[in-house]
């Protein structure tokens, strides 16, 4: 249960908001999982929100009203528009890869970054005035660990098969689903997600055939490091702020995060010889609305009218979904060890979330 926001008239320090922002209580339930966040259904509403109001600006209420439908209302199954929210973020990721060529991995994550964040920013206008210190250390700190786990899953799948990328970074909100779980039971679950880890970095191979690429695989491995951060707060984050503005505090927070390793190569791809910066911003504009802005919008919906243990399930099958749009989007065929090593990180995580606490 979401604590109330404390008194604008408390005045924590800087490091005591960052020290209460890190003691907030994580999620032992999985989470959504690729690159997104998923805001959890119940959470409270800023200080701003006051009853039968809407905070959102105009240019956002549409977006808004469309998400507080009654439960059991919408006419696209819940479950569907879930697989559709995943199935449109690995098609974002794939239709990434194209562009690390003239715009760089860095330059391409900080351009796709800064759009959603212009496109959330625009919709949902967020209000600062009178939050907490608590409360904004959380968004910065969100928005800080979705900037390495996007930019570090950015180069990890420049080097790595899209559903060994996927796999590994998923590893972020299994292990936090794990650790919290406290059941011994769950041990079984953690013993079959690290064999499926292996057999995807003993007995995988790459594009070509070979070795999986060693610093593809620490770019995985530090995106779920990463991952498993920004699991311990988007809790906090979508609890404290109205609808999407916590999202774009975040976002934008990860946008210049990133911008002192992209914005040199995004400027550099650009302004190339040859290049056509219109096309490149028109594809990258585009990509980002692929991911996050629409996932985002269906997964909320999605979350309001199904349970969050029903989410997870689903959510779990994301490595399954990334390796199959890496096959059709990108050719990538894997092998029969890798693709057993993506299954066993699937049952553990559909094992961890069915058989954690209610």
């Amino acid at each position: 249960m979401p604590t109330p926001n404390p008194s604008p008239t408390a005045a924590p320090t800087p490091a005591a908001a960052v020290a209460e922002a890190l003691a907030m209580p994580p999620a032992p339930k999985g989470e959504p999982a690729g690159e997104r966040g998923g805001w959890r259904r119940g959470g409270a509403d800023g200080p701003e929100a006051a009853p039968g109001t809407h905070p959102a600006r105009p240019t956002g209420r549409r977006i808004l009203k469309a998400l507080r439908r009654p439960e059991g209302r919408g006419k696209i199954p819940a479950p569907l528009l879930c697989l559709a929210a995943m199935f449109l973020v690995q098609l974002g990721i794939a239709l990434s890869k194209p562009l690390f060529d003239p715009l760089g991995v860095s330059g391409t994550t900080f351009l796709r970054l800064g759009f959603a964040a212009v496109i959330l920013l625009a919709v949902t206008r967020p209000r600062l005035r009178g939050r907490s210190r608590r409360d904004l250390a959380a968004a910065v700190l969100l928005g800080m660990a979705s900037a390495g786990m996007t930019l570090l899953f950015a180069g990890a799948i420049d080097r790595l098969p899209m559903g060994t990328a996927a796999t590994i970074e998923f590893l972020g909100p299994l292990a936090v689903a794990l650790v919290f779980a406290r059941r011994a039971s769950h041990l079984v679950w953690a013993l079959l997600a690290a064999g499926g880890v292996a057999l995807l970095t003993l007995l995988g191979h790459g594009d070509g055939g070979g070795a999986l690429d060693p610093v593809g695989l620490m770019y995985a491995f530090g995106a779920a490091a990463c991952y498993a951060a920004y699991i311990l707060f988007t809790d906090k984050v979508g609890a404290a702020f109205q609808g999407f503005q916590g999202l774009a505090v975040s976002m934008t927070v990860g946008a210049l995060t990133v911008a002192p390793f992209g914005l040199g190569q995004a400027w550099d791809g650009l302004t190339a010889p040859g290049a056509s910066p219109l096309l490149l911003l028109l594809a990258v504009a585009g990509v980002s609305l692929l991911l996050p802005v629409i996932p985002y919008t269906l997964e909320m919906t999605a979350l309001r009218r199904m349970p969050q243990r029903v989410f997870s399930v689903l959510v779990s099958l994301e490595p399954a979904v990334s390796a199959l749009v890496g096959l059709v989007v990108l050719g990538q065929l894997l092998g029969a060890a890798q693709l057993a090593g993506i299954g066993c990180v699937v049952a553990a995580s559909v094992g961890a979330t069915l058989t954690g606490r209610r």
